[in-house]
């Protein structure tokens, strides 16, 4: 899966791109972070979120979770956010309470 996002702070464009193990975000065409995961009994663990430091303040840790989580309730998993980031941003997004387990 690769989908374009909305555009960071700056204005920039994004694309979120789903692989086996992780989501990871371009601006630009340049690969700037990644969420990890495994995918075991249902769950989706998601342990490590991160940006590159020249790229944070621009909201993509915001756009490449959001896009994240979208496709694992699609996809029929639920989460498991054992990433701080991702744990943080569920906090504040309570439609994926449901899914989520601690």
């Amino acid at each position: 899966m690769s989908s374009e996002t909305p555009h960071d702070r700056t204005g920039a464009a994004t694309t979120v791109t789903e692989y086996p193990d992780r989501f990871t975000i371009e601006v630009e065409g340049t690969t700037v972070g990644l969420a990890d995961f495994h995918d075991r009994d249902g769950r989706r663990i998601f342990p490590h979120t991160e940006v590159q430091p020249q790229y944070r303040g621009r909201g993509l840790a915001t756009i490449l979770i959001s896009e994240a989580l979208r496709a694992t309730r699609a996809a029929g998993l639920r989460i498991v956010p054992t990433c701080s980031m991702v744990a943080d941003y569920i906090d504040k997004h309570p439609e994926y309470a449901d899914i989520t387990d601690a």
